[in-house]
């Protein structure tokens, strides 16, 4: 190369160095703090893509952001709150159920869900999320099910498989985990599902149906924990745990859900079990019990947000 061509060149790539790389917004993007990214849920951990499917159940809806809210408890999913660009509330732990309820009593018109994983809303908080379905309560509930509890040091949870290995039980599980869909719908929930991180397209479409129906709505993701989860139990990477949801998930709409509970390494079923249009809300109820008791002396919520307007 001659000394010409080389200056050329030279001069080419402090051109390409020197050019602006202009970065396009992501598609999600207004639904998202996008001044709190990076966000703290470990490389690999399925969090992240159910924030996403959310968000995109949202877009598709064209939802307006003003009349939904987001609740969520402790833990890994707890912090999806803090990274939603909405109302948005992380509670304390095991209490994201009571507080969207206050919050759906309060404001009618809101479209509230609540964020959380299994050790928050199925162990400390179990007593508030059984009795939120037996009343039918009108918000959607987003269970991120990774088997454990990811954050605090990997502690047997209450939906940790039998055999597999915690910190706090290091020889294996023998408590008998709870089966999420069967024990939502046994308790009156309106709308339940179940499906993994790896079904991007079904998941986002449940997030859209929980979003249009009323009721108690439950939808169980199952997420995989690399850091946690698959380590201590030598399942591989997160890569590995997606190639496990090829191989051994089967989808199953409308099938029993006392069928569809999770053993280790298992298969695992997933689909949509539950879906019940009419049935009538905690607030419908409640407001037909008291006219009918009280006749006109009963003045019921006004459907479009309390007496507090702007």
């Amino acid at each position: 190369m001659s000394a010409e061509a080389e200056t050329q060149s030279a001069e080419a790539e402090t051109q390409v160095e020197k050019r602006e790389v202009q970065a396009e917004e992501h598609p999600v993007a207004p639904f998202i703090r996008m001044d709190r990214m990076p966000h703290i849920w470990c490389p690999t951990c399925g969090i992240g893509t159910v924030v996403k499917c959310y968000a995109s159940a949202l877009e598709n809806l064209k939802l307006d952001l003003d009349k939904v809210a987001i609740v969520s408890g402790i833990g890994c999913t707890g912090r999806v709150a803090g990274y939603m660009n909405m109302d948005a509330f992380h509670t304390t732990h095991g209490r994201a159920v009571p507080f969207a309820t206050g919050l759906k009593l309060g404001r009618p018109e809101l479209n509230v869900t609540v964020f959380s994983g299994d050790g928050d809303l199925s162990g400390i908080g179990g007593n508030h999320f059984i009795h939120s379905a037996r009343r039918h309560m009108d918000i959607l509930v987003i269970l991120v099910n990774n088997f454990i509890y990811a954050m605090t040091g990997g502690q047997n949870a209450p939906t940790t498989p039998l055999g597999a290995n915690s910190s706090t039980m290091p020889f294996g599980n023998f408590e008998p985990p709870f089966n999420l869909p069967h024990l939502a719908a046994s308790c009156g929930a309106s709308y339940v599902a179940r499906w993994t991180c790896l079904h991007i397209r079904r998941m986002t479409k449940a997030f859209e149906e929980g979003l249009e129906r009323k009721g108690f709505r439950f939808i169980e993701i199952i997420a995989p924990c690399s850091t946690l989860y698959a380590r201590r139990n030598r399942l591989g990477t997160g890569l590995n745990l997606l190639l496990f949801f090829v191989v051994f998930v089967e989808i199953q709409h409308g099938v029993d859900t006392r069928e569809v509970g999770i053993a280790f390494q298992e298969k695992i079923i997933c689909g949509k079990f539950v879906d019940d249009e009419e049935q009538t809300t905690f607030l419908e109820n409640m407001n037909a019990h008291y006219e009918r008791v009280l006749g006109d002396k009963y003045v019921s919520m006004p459907p479009e947000g309390g007496w507090i307007h702007e």
